[in-house]
């Protein structure tokens, strides 16, 4: 196979990241149909990436046999169901977080991939992320020395919707930010984590206390590694800053800091000896290069028949990660990974 050809199922703010990635950024794939149940959806992006097969249904889209792979960027009670079919039809399969609504939905997504032999890739872009990869390779050389801890944060800026509130439902910024958190500390320390503790509040939303007693927008995580390294997560939604995605990694002889919250390497000074640096507002803006360098991972896993960098297995595991974390918060206790359904 020289050159992949890709069906984006998904063409939303998400989907349409993944779309621009494909339209031109990957050498070795071309993106040649949408799909969407939005008629709306379907019309902006085929205006914009102009595609040979435009879909309202998925199933059909499966039917076509010029298709190789598809990018999954769904609702996430919807990836199951798509990713099976899309196995079943032997198509390569791109999914993004969170992998399922239950690690049985993600075992039985990876065992399909694996009974079709196609590849299953999960979206945890920050793994291709230059910073954090940097980070990950300090690693791994010594330069610090054994690592001893792992600090992750993710706050952003959106204002929560209506069904985020029902964190039953939602998990919270626990599971809308901290899931690609969770990854990245289980990619650093390079094994599983025993048991963790978390807990949230609501600051920001009080007039939705009443009615969803259970909701929180500030979560922070201590996590026990098997290994015996100690990882800390904070999580936040609707703060007013901007967007915040940093890492830092403590060794026995030295520390990495990964990130930063600056949009830029501008600094302003005012005449009122103030200092004045842009923030970063968006995601989509900070992880841009990381969206095209995954797809191109993705693509060249299917190209040279190799394994997926993010599996299947990763995208279960940050699930099961997530559903600790919100089991903590809900009982106000310290949950051990044993606890939470596999």
């Amino acid at each position: 196979m020289n050159k992949v050809r890709v069906c984006l199922i998904g063409c939303g703010r998400a989907g349409m990241i993944h779309a621009r990635s494909y339209a031109g950024n990957v050498k070795r794939a071309e993106l040649i149909a949408l799909c969407d149940p939005s008629e709306e959806n379907l019309k902006t992006a085929q205006e914009e990436v102009e595609v040979p097969y435009v879909y309202t249904d998925y199933r059909d889209a499966l039917k076509n046999e010029e298709i190789d792979a598809v990018i999954v960027v769904t609702p996430t009670k919807f990836h199951h169901e798509i990713v099976v079919a899309a196995a079943n039809a032997g198509k390569h399969v791109f999914c993004e977080k969170p992998m399922a609504e239950s690690t049985k939905e993600c075992d039985e997504m990876i065992e399909a991939c694996r009974a079709n032999k196609v590849k299953l890739q999960i979206g945890f872009m920050r793994r291709f992320d230059r910073n954090f990869r940097r980070g990950k390779e300090l690693i791994e050389s010594g330069a610090i020395g054994q690592v001893t801890s792992l600090r992750s944060n993710t706050h952003g800026p959106s204002e929560p919707k209506e069904w985020m509130f029902d964190v039953r439902h939602s998990y919270g910024p626990i599971g809308e930010v901290n899931s690609h958190d969770f990854d990245t500390l289980r990619w650093y320390a390079g094994c599983e984590v025993k048991s963790l503790y978390a807990i949230g509040h609501n600051f920001r939303s009080p007039e939705m206390a009443e009615k969803y007693p259970e909701y929180y927008d500030t979560c922070q995580t201590i996590l026990e590694f098997e290994n015996g390294i100690i990882g800390t997560i904070s999580g936040a939604q609707y703060v007013k800053y901007g967007y915040d995605a940093r890492a830092e990694i403590l060794g026995t002889k030295g520390i990495v800091k990964v990130g930063t919250q600056q949009a830029n390497a501008v600094e302003t000074t005012t005449a009122d000896q103030r200092n004045i640096i842009d923030s970063v507002t968006s995601w989509r803006n900070l992880f841009a290069d990381a969206y095209v360098a995954e797809a191109n991972a993705f693509v060249n896993c299917i190209v040279d028949e190799t394994e997926p960098e993010v599996n299947g297995q990763d995208g279960k595991m940050a699930l099961m990660l997530v559903n600790a974390g919100l089991k903590s918060i809900l009982e106000k206790r310290p949950v051990k990974i044993t606890e939470v359904e596999e």
